[in-house]
């Protein structure tokens, strides 16, 4: 340590030597567990929440435009969360950093889990998901720090192995909370391993001592950034409802471009950049981001989309619901290691192309999905919406990297994941707000249909008239109840649709992907 970064001449701080002397080789275990046990409460705090859609749009009156903020918010405030991660590592290290994002967790999880209001709600999440921007590269840092060298490459397997995991159990874990008790106790699943991780990490996390000077941050540059998020998520999640048209919408989307703009003209001429746009003067570089933004958008739009489309057209319970994505989950357990070792004996511009025609193919079969698409059918489909992010997430992030210079391999790795999380969070949002449109568009088509010339839908009335006579209900009451019922199926068609519509958009959007990964292979990496 550096003596011009310490307080006193003899601080009392516990960096990974001295926690080696006090633990023995078991410690890098201790810090391995800890960091693992922090990034999947994280991971749990982002996925549990999948299943519970439908409930918490029944309890605040919100339409799936809004809701989908509840999941967009948590990765958009995990994308900005990152860029804050190294500074507060930096200036006042990893011990009070990872205290201070666990207790930021708790805090949100909290707030989630009593709030009266969507806007309370979707706050705590935003506290959640800048926590786990946080967490997840300290996290990945110190797991890699404690192993030797003949060892990094099963220390970043043990801590990819618990983010792998998280995602399997989160929807089921949060499905029992839901049927047991209610959408609340989602948010506060995580807590007793997020107090599990406050404790271990004042044992078990390095610390060193304030500096004398706190390092620049480039505050400026960050607020343009969330200004950028906060205009764009807000404008498309309240455009429908609003008018797209209006001065509320073109007001966020006017904050949106201008934070976006002020964004980057701040990471380009700024002394302090928290992006290095030099790494996007690589061609080869830019390729493989533009497939990590493509892939994040498929990867986080179908987390969104499938617990939604089985719970509001299929009528799953969040329990089954959850239990429809352990197998995909689990299934990464063997496929990361297989990609892994495919990579190693074929170009890697093959296992993206495999991976983005993967993809397309899954989405293409969810877009057939209607309710009566039995369970393991959607099983099947959505281990194949695995099999490309094993295909293609690993095998860019590699690629990505070999593109640059040595000098600019760190900031490319915040850079390639900065843009995937990207992908995802607008991906989504975007993908909801066509949602949005193509269900009423359906629902017009076919009421309009609805005529008196319509046999068929003269032949249903009369066959629901008679069945509710047969059942003793009041003549007047007859026609308003086949209507209603005439009502609630077109509704139930037009929304099938709608969900067709939007996963056949990903297979299109996931076929594009094959672009860049055509410039992938025709360019070459940066001479080492």
């Amino acid at each position: 340590m550096p003596s011009d970064t310490q307080t006193s001449a003899a601080p009392s701080f516990d960096d990974i030597d001295v926690l080696f002397d006090r633990y023995g080789p078991v410690y890098k275990w201790l810090a391995t567990v800890t960091s693992m046990v922090a990034a999947m409460t994280m991971t749990l705090g982002a996925t549990t929440v999948n299943v519970a859609f439908p409930d918490i749009m029944g309890a605040f009156g919100i339409g799936r435009d809004q809701v989908q903020l509840i999941s967009t918010g948590y990765f958009a405030a995990q994308t900005s969360g990152m860029l804050l991660s190294a500074w507060l590592i930096g200036a006042i290290g990893e011990r009070r950093t990872f205290t201070l994002a666990v207790l930021a967790f708790l805090v949100g999880s909290a707030m989630s889990g009593v709030a009266e209001s969507s806007q309370a709600l979707l706050f705590g999440r935003v506290l959640q998901g800048n926590s786990a921007g946080i967490i997840m590269p300290l996290g990945m840092a110190v797991t890699f720090k404690v192993f030797p060298r003949h060892q990094k490459g099963l220390a970043m397997g043990l801590f990819a192995m618990g983010n792998v995991l998280a995602p399997a159990l989160g929807p089921t874990l949060g499905g029992l909370a839901i049927d047991a008790f209610s959408w609340r106790y989602i948010f506060l699943l995580t807590i007793p391993t997020a107090v599990i991780a406050l404790i271990m990490g004042n044992l078990f996390m390095p610390s060193r001592p304030l500096p004398k000077k706190i390092p620049t941050f480039d505050f400026l540059g960050y607020g343009l950034l969330v200004a950028a998020l906060a205009g764009v998520l807000l404008g498309f999640s309240h455009g429908h409802r609003s008018g797209w048209t209006s001065a509320e919408i073109i007001g966020l989307f006017s904050m949106g471009v201008g934070g976006a703009t002020g964004f980057i003209l701040r990471q380009l001429y700024g002394a302090h950049p928290l992006v290095n746009l030099r790494v996007f003067s690589f061609a080869k570089f830019n390729a493989a981001a533009s497939i990590g933004f493509f892939t994040g958008c498929a990867m986080f739009s179908s987390f969104f989309l499938l617990p939604l489309f089985t719970q509001q057209i299929q009528h799953f319970t969040a329990l089954n619901a959850g239990l429809l994505m352990i197998p995909a989950g689990l299934s990464l357990l063997f496929l990361f290691p297989l990609a892994g070792r495919l990579s190693d004996i074929m170009p890697a511009y093959i296992m993206i192309y495999a991976g983005m025609i993967i993809f397309s193919i899954a989405f293409y079969c969810l877009s057939t999905a209607d309710v009566n698409t039995p369970f393991w059918t959607l099983v099947l489909f959505t281990i194949l919406v695995r099999m490309g992010v094993a295909c293609t997430r690993s095998v860019v992030n590699a690629e990505a990297l070999k593109a640059l210079p040595a000098d600019l391999v760190n900031q490319g790795s915040s850079s390639v994941n900065f843009v995937r999380q990207l992908g995802g969070t607008i991906g989504t949002n975007c993908l909801v707000v066509f949602l949005e449109l193509r269900i009423p568009f359906h629902g017009d088509a076919f009421a309009a249909m609805q005529t008196g010339a319509n046999q068929t839908t003269q032949i249903l009335r009369d066959s629901i008239s008679r069945l509710l006579s047969e059942g003793g209900v009041a003549e007047f009451a007859r026609e308003p109840g086949a209507t209603r019922f005439l009502s609630d199926v077109i509704y139930a068609q037009a929304s099938t649709m709608g969900f067709q519509d939007a996963y056949f958009v990903l297979a299109l959007f996931a076929a594009l992907g094959v672009i860049p990964a055509w410039v992938l292979s025709r360019t070459k990496s940066h001479a080492a």
